[in-house]
């Protein structure tokens, strides 16, 4: 009777004998019993059998067993319910370990593409088994909040039912890295990516998207994650209000500090005497970060700093004055901004050089 559902007769072995022997007396299953159908249902789990069916059969071959005329119809209805109980324990068991083992597997892949730590030709090999074609170009996005995310967390939940639910299955890997939202996307479906940092950005409270260059291979996922996060850096050190940043569109900022003596030297030539101004040079940087910022209109960044127009056009001067540029001046305007954006990534002055 097993055997036409497809489930093996080892799978019941003695099923029908222990609940006769059981029901006859009225006695609850012994724990030797008990350990037997635990066995038998990791063995059946590991298979690859499913629990319904496998409970299917266990009824069936109850029910067709001869039983004494003194067997009750509620003891074997208990015998039949303890067996099948350790039964199922046991298939749930071998479940959770496989669940455990699948998802060490799968953190280990995720740690090892996102680092290159381990051969490339081998992530690839073990790329497809979590839908991914390392083949093509990819590109990576990376949410992050307020605090550390984990798989477990409803906010990586979310972003994925919303993204199954618009895209159903298109090669995305969603994960979470160092408390982290990262989408693994084809490069030549940005309209995922886009999907993803809308429904992270909301997930996360208002939290931050960067979105790398899509990139070929296997080293190019490691590439375009490393660039998503140096958008996210960028953003934190220059006070940028995007939600959702694309690392093309900052690349000029990873040019600026290639040559970081460089750009030490000009920060210090240009902003320097600044820090003679009573209060340091912290305050005539923000001014010159946010007149900058408004596209050089006095009214917008007084008002952005909570100046007179008065009070903020002072500060224009006495910059002019201490340092020999005058921000209004168009020549003199590509330095100081510069230097302002250096001084930014640098952390100037709070750090010296």
């Amino acid at each position: 009777m097993a055997a036409e559902r497809g489930i093996p007769d080892e799978f019941l072995d003695g099923f029908a004998g222990i609940v006769a022997e059981a029901s006859a007396t009225g006695r609850r299953l012994t724990r030797a019993e008990l350990d037997s159908r635990r066995a038998l249902g990791e063995r059946a789990a590991e298979a690859g059998h499913g629990l319904r069916e496998l409970v299917g059969v266990h009824l069936a071959q109850a029910r067709a067993h001869p039983y004494g005329a003194a067997t009750t119809l509620d003891a074997v209805l208990a015998a039949v319910a303890q067996g099948v109980d350790a039964f199922a324990e046991g298939y749930e068991r071998a479940q959770r370990v496989a669940v455990r083992r699948e998802e060490a597997a799968r953190r280990e892949f995720i740690d090892d593409l996102l680092h290159g730590r381990s051969d490339l030709g081998r992530i690839a090999e073990r790329a497809e088994r979590f839908g991914l074609r390392l083949s093509y170009a990819h590109a990576v996005a990376v949410a992050q909040g307020g605090h550390a995310y984990d798989e477990g967390d409803r906010a990586p939940r979310d972003v994925e039912r919303a993204l199954s639910a618009r895209f159903g299955d298109r090669n995305v890997l969603l994960t979470t890295k160092d408390g982290r939202l990262v989408c693994i996307a084809p490069g030549d479906q940005d309209e995922v990516l886009v999907h993803f940092a809308k429904q992270a950005h909301a997930a996360t409270d208002g939290g931050r998207v960067a979105i790398g260059r899509p990139q070929s291979g296997p080293g190019g996922v490691v590439q375009s994650y490393e660039e998503a996060l140096n958008a996210l850096d960028l953003a934190d050190r220059l006070e940028l209000e995007d939600p959702v940043l694309r690392a093309a569109d900052l690349l000029v900022y990873p040019v600026l500090t290639r040559d970081r003596q460089a750009m030490a030297d000009l920060v210090q030539n240009a902003l320097g005497p600044l820090q003679q101004a009573r209060g340091g040079a912290q305050p005539l940087i923000d001014t010159l970060a946010t007149y900058f910022d408004t596209g050089c209109v006095a009214a917008e960044a007084a008002r952005r700093l909570s100046l007179s127009v008065r009070a903020f056009t002072y500060r224009l001067a006495r910059i002019h004055q201490l340092t020999g540029a005058d921000p209004a001046d168009p020549v003199h305007r590509y330095t100081l901004q510069t230097a302002v954006i250096g001084a930014r990534l640098l952390d100037w002055p709070a750090r010296q050089f």
